[in-house]
């Protein structure tokens, strides 16, 4: 089940509410009242756009409990985010006005956009001026800034003066430091983390510091060097840590194991070896794929028929290519899952965007729905994949941030969370 609500969203996984992840103790909106305050509260509504309709509405809806508070608090409610990259310049296929109009329709009250392409310009400051207590307003794309990925001071300037109070809800841009996160956090007196950052640092953050053994990871994707840092760390804290995906034919080549047209990092074997060798010295289980799914060659189109077959993980073809996880490596991957009382994972068994080659990653996303284990998925194509593939609501948690969850895995601080008022 998802979680979407400010209360007790944790369950049993959390000792308690004021559990924090690396000494990091926020204060949150359930900590303040902002009646007659303004309020300015980072959201992430970077939505997919198709001719100028939203075409998934999943983060507008994630956002909603974090208004809804603010506005039954009777705060001036300013909403602000960014969508695509502009890099610094007004592009009007990239402004936030649908989201206007979307978010009038959830919340069941206007929610009035603010077209400015100053985005704190004269429309927006007058906007907010007029605003009474409840009352909603969305500024224009905050990337129409050229200042906001650089944190430059002047815009981070502006943006606090507009409010007395800032709350971060978007955790997909907490591990950059920008203007809407960080550097107008800087610079008033109360910033806080609304209920969806909260649930973030929660779930991840215990699922790394303090999880419920047994701790099962599960890592696949692309490329080793994407997650080098994650399997390290994970090692440290998990129990048994699985690799699938692409990253998977580096371990094996690291074993001596002919891997075919397979994609390698080859500048990686080695650190792939010490990996291996690290697991084996703290005596957890690192599973790799005892078979294949192979093919001539990557389907194109991505989602194109392709003629594959099953090959032990030793002996794949000098010609043919790794794309998916066996069968027998499937099964051996949900035994795995089920004894688990955590299982962290990120990235794909193989190329799920192929219904041929989707069958590893529908076996773990398979596993983790029907498991009892706190089950979080770190965002980015694991969370698109179960979430395509009919799994999502039945997973504990599924993050909203592909890169601020690889660092939270890696152990590292994000800037949007450190910012944050401690308690």
């Amino acid at each position: 089940m998802i979680f979407t609500g400010p209360a007790s969203w944790a369950g049993p996984f959390l000792k308690s509410k004021e559990d924090s992840i690396m000494g990091l103790n926020k204060k949150s909106v359930d900590d303040i009242n902002v009646k007659g305050q303004r309020v300015l509260c980072r959201c992430d509504f970077n939505v997919p756009l198709k001719e100028g309709v939203i075409t998934d509405n999943n983060r507008l809806t994630a956002a909603l409990p974090t208004i809804k508070k603010l506005i039954a608090d009777g705060g001036k409610v300013i909403l602000c985010s960014h969508l695509g990259k502009p890099k610094g310049e007004p592009k009007p296929e990239l402004s936030l006005a649908p989201v206007a109009k979307a978010l009038t329709e959830l919340l069941g009250q206007e929610v009035k956009f603010a077209a400015d392409n100053e985005v704190v310009g004269v429309n927006a400051k007058a906007a907010i001026e007029a605003m009474k207590d409840g009352d909603v307003i969305l500024l224009e794309n905050t990337r129409y800034r050229i200042e906001e990925t650089k944190n430059g001071e002047a815009f981070s300037k502006e943006l606090a003066s507009i409010c007395d109070v800032f709350v971060n809800d978007a955790f997909g841009t907490a591990h950059r430091a920008h203007c809407s996160n960080v550097g107008v956090a800087e610079l008033v007196d109360t910033a806080v983390v609304g209920y969806l950052m909260q649930k973030e640092i929660d779930f991840l953050g215990n699922a790394i510091d303090d999880p419920v053994r047994p701790f099962v990871a599960i890592l696949g994707g692309a490329k080793v060097a994407d997650k080098l840092n994650v399997i390290s760390n994970l090692l440290d804290k998990c129990d048994t840590l699985i690799i699938g995906g692409g990253m998977a034919f580096t371990f094996l080549k690291a074993k001596g194991y002919e891997v075919g047209n397979s994609l390698v990092d080859n500048e990686k074997v080695e650190y792939c070896k010490e990996m291996m060798e690290k697991a084996e010295r703290l005596g957890k289980k690192l599973l790799l794929p005892v078979d294949t799914t192979i093919a001539a060659g990557f389907p194109n189109p991505i989602d194109a028929e392709i003629e594959v077959s099953d090959v032990a993980s030793d002996v794949i073809p000098a010609n043919m290519e790794g794309l998916d996880i066996g069968p027998e490596t499937a099964i051996l991957y949900a035994e795995a899952v089920k004894s688990a009382k955590t299982v962290v994972w990120n990235g794909p068994m193989g190329v799920f965007e192929n219904p041929i080659l989707a069958k590893g990653t529908i076996a773990v996303a398979k596993a983790l729905a029907e498991t009892d284990a706190t089950t979080i998925i770190g965002g980015g194509d694991s969370a698109a994949a179960v979430n395509q593939l009919g799994f999502g609501d039945r997973m504990t948690h599924i993050s909203t941030g592909g890169g601020a969850s690889l660092e939270f895995l890696e152990g590292k601080e994000l800037p949007g969370v450190v910012a944050a008022n401690d308690k």
